[in-house]
């Protein structure tokens, strides 16, 4: 079984309930392990509350089926604003072989990239995991 970690931006998308994304992470939580944080998932808590208000339930019905974990932070081998450090950090140590994002602008050069165990994904490259792994 695989464990990926869903950053906040993902969490935010799969609560639009009948959008590709939330069918996909629904996929990924029959089929695999979905992790994320408190830290990532509070993130996704005030974005819907700033922009999507009525996703909010979908949300916390969401939150309910992925293991949230405590965040934690230290060194990195990689260069990281100090809100995504975090995240990679919590990846890491909880032992997820993917965190898949969609923030190109501050984890896009990471793509595809291994660290420390996590390979950096986006929401494209979940979805063939996840097919591929249910073969």
């Amino acid at each position: 079984m695989i464990r990926v970690f869903l950053d906040a931006n993902v969490l935010f998308s799969a609560s639009n309930i009948g959008g590709n994304i939330f069918r996909l992470v629904h996929l990924l939580i029959e089929r695999e392990e979905a992790v994320t944080s408190d830290f990532a998932a509070e993130e996704a808590r005030r974005n819907v509350q700033l922009k999507r208000q009525p996703w909010a339930e979908n949300l916390n019905a969401l939150l309910r089926q992925v293991r949230v974990v405590p965040s934690i932070q230290f060194d990195l081998p990689v260069k990281l604003s100090d809100k995504d450090q975090p995240i990679l950090c919590t990846a890491i140590r909880y032992g997820c072989q993917y965190l898949v994002t969609g923030d190109k602008q501050d984890l896009g050069h990471l793509y595809d990239h291994r660290i420390e165990g996590v390979t950096v994904i986006t929401l494209a490259r979940l979805a063939k995991v996840v097919v591929q792994t249910s073969l």
